[in-house]
Order: C-alpha cells, then structure tokens, then sequence
C-alpha cells in the first residue's frame, strides 16, 4: 500500500462537548489512512423516525411519538435517482419502522421494477403491533416482502428473552420470534428460495460485539433448537455513541470509558471497509449525509458549499466530495468493524 499522508485541512471534523479529547484524523494520520469515497453503490433512505418501539440504543431517537415522513415528491425523486444510475445497485430503506411511511410499498414495488437490490430495515416487531397511533394492521408484510423478493435485516440483541427486551422492550422478544416465525413460512431464511432472512446483533451495553462468526453460529444453533427458526447472516454492529445511546452512558457515567474502549480498539482493516465509502445517506427530507450516523448528527454533505440534496444530486461530485468524519466515527471501525452489513474486517477482531 502506498505511503500516504492524509493533511487535517483534507477533513472537517465536528466535535461536540468535548469530543476534541477523541479525535478520529489522528488515528488516520497515524495509520496512513486516506479515506475517500470508492462509489455510490447503495443509496440508503430513512423515510420515517415513527417507529412502534423506543429502544434504549435506537441513534435515531425513533418511537412512537416521532412525525417526521419522507413525502411522496422526495420518494419519486429517490426513485429518479436509482434509475439514472446503474452504479447504485441497492436501496437500503430504514427508519423508524419504515413500513409506517404511507409510501412504503409503492417505494419497493417501484425499485425492484427498476431492477435493484432492496434492503428493508425490518424491526419485526412492527408486523404484530401494526401501526402505533392508527391501529392498521402490518400482518401482510412477511408475505409481500416475498412476492417482491426482498431482503430482510432485522434487529434481534440476543437469542434469549432477557436480553432482548433489555434492550428494546417489554414484549419485544415473544413478538420477535413470532414475526421470524412468519418470514420463515414466507420461505424466508431458506438457502433453496433465494430469500434472504438477516439479523442484526448489537451488544446489550458498553462493549464491543463478539466476533461475528462466533456469533452467527450459536444464533443459529440456539434458534433453531428452541423455535425451528432459521436465517441466513448475523450482522454485528457496535453501539455508536450519539444520540440516546450516548445519553444513557452520560448518565450511568460510563461515556469516556466507552470511548477510550473505541479509540484503543481502532483497526486499520475494519477503517479501510467503512460504509461511508460506498454509500449515500438520505433523509426523511431529501437531504444528504456520508451515513446514517452522520445524518443523526445533522452533519451534511455540503458540495460546492451548499448543503446537498437528493434533489440536486451530482453523481460525480458525490464520489470526489470529503466524507466528514468526527469522534463517533470510532464506532465504525473499532475491533473488526461495524456497518450497516455487519463487520468491516471479518474474522479480525483484535478486541472485544
């Protein structure tokens, strides 16, 4: 790999009380590390923060009190998007629970006509609650993420009750495996119909994730022994210090050794592999971001000096712009990396 030299001024890096102590350029500077955008292969829209759920980790701050909706002119225009580029391939949706957008369906039954790959941010729990304020009924969703071969990534912190609804919720674990339960009678989870069932692990605390593959494996062991379930990938994602996840350190006093956890932790490998390289972020309002942790933080992508839009979308400015990095980025590349598809450097997790 060449020797590069990666100048401060290259970045802007936004630190927020006191964050400065943990400054993410130094490790790149340190390492030799240029992180520039490679290509715009997955376009990731969150259409709602209106979820059913209000989990303790949730860095979207979603629940069922949110109202923020992606309207349909920023969803057509999403779709404009995906069908003047070839290059973006995926449409990774999230929210919130991004079935509760009024848009939802016409938004993945649009793309896959387009030919692209759909990632649905499924929380589960939304197909048996339904809709938290008007009631309607989501039981149909298992079904017609088939009919239109979607994937589903699901959240799900552990294979045991307790944990789980730690972490998300009174409940949230009976109604987890019966909605898994559901997918995998869809056809979901089965290597023979090409529907591809995934969970997303996040630890229950201030730790890193287990290795992945460790993980997987005692998911599927433990599942399928206590529920008959079956799924194709684990998916370990670390916790990102921002938003409610973060207030929850402040108060248990536990943020700055969180923190030094991630910085100590920091791996070149999993650095190399972070999602902002290969991905666009979109909100609920049409505006841009490197990632969805990035989007929370309100820190957009400014191109030309102007805040950049999906509705100005410069396919070629996108890839030469600076992606904007700040402390949480340690999240992203602690240990063996966390994205959106799980770890960055898998099978290389020098800490836990």
């Amino acid at each position: 790999m060449a020797q590069l030299t990666v100048l401060k001024e290259n970045y802007e890096c936004y630190n927020r009380e006191n964050d400065d102590r943990y400054d993410f350029h130094d490790a790149l500077r340190n390492n030799r590390i240029d992180l520039t955008p490679t290509d715009i292969e997955t376009l990731q829209i969150n259409i709602t923060k209106l979820c059913n759920q209000t989990c303790v980790h949730c860095h979207v701050d979603s629940s069922p009190k949110r109202t923020e909706q992606m309207a349909l002119p920023t969803v057509e225009r999403c779709l404009e998007v995906l069908s003047s580029h070839d290059n973006i391939k995926n449409l990774d949706i999230t929210g919130g629970a991004p079935e509760l957008n009024p848009h939802f369906d016409y938004l993945v039954k649009s793309a896959r006509k387009l030919d692209k790959h759909v990632m649905v941010r499924h929380n589960l729990t939304v197909t048996i609650d339904g809709h938290p304020v008007t009631g309607e009924s989501k039981t149909y969703l298992p079904e017609f993420y088939a009919s239109q071969g979607v994937e589903v990534i699901s959240s799900l912190p552990y294979y045991l009750k307790y944990f789980t609804d730690k972490q998300r919720g009174k409940g949230v674990f009976e109604k987890s495996i019966e909605s898994i339960l559901m997918l995998n009678e869809a056809g979901y989870g089965n290597d023979d119909t090409g529907l591809e069932l995934n969970f997303v692990y996040n630890p229950v605390g201030a730790f890193l994730p287990a290795p992945q593959e460790t993980l997987e494996v005692d998911f599927k062991r433990e599942l399928s022994k206590k529920y008959g379930i079956v799924f194709n990938k684990l998916f370990t994602i670390t916790n990102m210090p921002i938003n409610r996840f973060k207030d929850q350190l402040k108060r248990l006093g536990a943020y700055e050794e969180y923190m030094e956890k991630l910085v100590n932790a920091f791996n070149p490998t999993a650095a190399e592999g972070v999602m902002c390289r290969s991905l666009i972020s979109v909100s609920h309002d049409g505006s841009i971001y490197d990632c969805d942790f990035n989007q929370m933080m309100d820190l957009q992508i400014n191109i030309k000096h102007s805040p950049s839009t999906v509705f100005d979308f410069d396919y070629k400015e996108l890839t030469q712009r600076r992606i904007l990095f700040g402390s949480h980025c340690f999240g992203c590349t602690a240990g063996a990396g966390s994205s959106c598809g799980g770890s960055t450097a898998y099978g290389n997790n020098p800490t836990s």
